[in-house]
């Protein structure tokens, strides 16, 4: 027994003492709280800074392009209203001239006493009918109105003969078609002067 205590004692000493702690204070250690709570909100608020100058950096660009886009407007661009379609000795008489149907929705006619231009945009509901030559008729696709050669309606929906559009001769000599000036048949319009241009 007296071993085992002297080998205990031998042990004891041969192990290093662990160092000395420093003795905290509990002031210290109040302290110590502070600066981490300190540090933390330091960094929140580091971070909150950082959301804030990128919100107001992403506002000024979209005002930015915004502002870009102001000096350059959306703009429908449609064929001018008044072209001009060829000469008059370009056109066959009793021939309706489909070239301009595409492009500007006009139709050409060449009858004995002069020609008229056609609006090609059905009186129903706004459908371009086709030219059906070997049936002498205008006929629309939509919902199956016909239209004579002179642009009277006769079969389908359609409520209205087509549209005349002024038709004149320019400076130039060539057929000049004007689409802002309209003749309704209805109206007693195609009697005017500008609903046909006489040869």
């Amino acid at each position: 027994m007296a071993e085992d205590s002297a080998a205990s004692a031998d042990k004891k000493e041969s192990m290093p003492e662990p160092p000395p702690q420093p003795e905290v204070t509990p002031g210290e250690e109040f302290k110590e709280n502070v600066r981490d709570f300190v540090d933390k909100v330091r960094k929140r608020r580091e971070a909150m800074t950082l959301v804030g100058w990128a919100s107001i950096a992403t506002f000024c660009g979209a005002y930015a392009l915004a502002l870009v886009r102001f000096f350059f407007p959306r703009v429908l661009f449609e064929p001018p209203n008044v072209f001009k379609a060829g000469y008059p000795a370009e056109y066959t008489v009793g021939a309706v001239d489909t070239n301009y149907q595409k492009s500007q929705r006009v139709w050409i006619v060449r009858e004995p006493e002069g020609f008229y231009a056609l609006l090609a945009k059905c009186t129903h509901l706004g459908c371009t009918p086709v030219w059906k030559e070997a049936e002498n008729k205008f006929k629309c696709p939509c919902h199956g109105s016909g239209f004579t050669k002179e642009g009277i309606n006769y079969e389908g929906p359609a409520p209205r003969p087509l549209e005349r559009l002024k038709i004149a001769v320019a400076d130039d000599g060539q057929i000049q078609i004007d689409k802002s000036i309209k003749f309704r048949q209805e109206k007693g319009d195609w009697e005017k002067p500008g609903a046909l241009l006489k040869a």
